[in-house]
């Protein structure tokens, strides 16, 4: 099973994981934030709903992708576009969106200040 983690992460934390990964260290897969609020701004709730119906389906159509959720293909497609952004969908070279995983790990803390 592929997996992404998709988590708060700083520079230095992040920059350690790149080194690890220069020195043939398997990391997995990340993508890191900068805040937990630019997570959830990135990762809506019709976000997460995109990304639910696309975990393990393949490639798919932004038609097939609004038709799966029942909403506005307008609406899908900008979704879509800040997740390409965002690194978490890929494009087919057929033009085609996938999300190529089977499992997301959200990974953050939340402390007392």
């Amino acid at each position: 099973m592929s997996t992404i983690t998709l988590g708060i992460s700083s520079r230095e934390r992040t920059s350690g994981r790149f080194l690890r990964a220069f020195e043939a260290k398997s990391q997995g897969t990340y993508i890191s934030f900068e805040s937990p609020a630019l997570l959830f701004k990135v990762l809506s709730g019709k976000r997460w709903d995109l990304l639910k119906i696309m975990t393990g389906a393949g490639p798919l159509t932004i038609r097939e992708a609004a038709r799966r959720l029942n909403r506005d293909v307008k609406a899908v497609h900008g979704d879509v576009l800040a997740l390409l952004k965002a690194g978490i969908l890929h494009k087919t070279d057929k033009g085609l969106i996938v999300f190529p995983f089977d499992a997301v790990h959200v990974d953050f803390m939340l402390k007392a200040a």
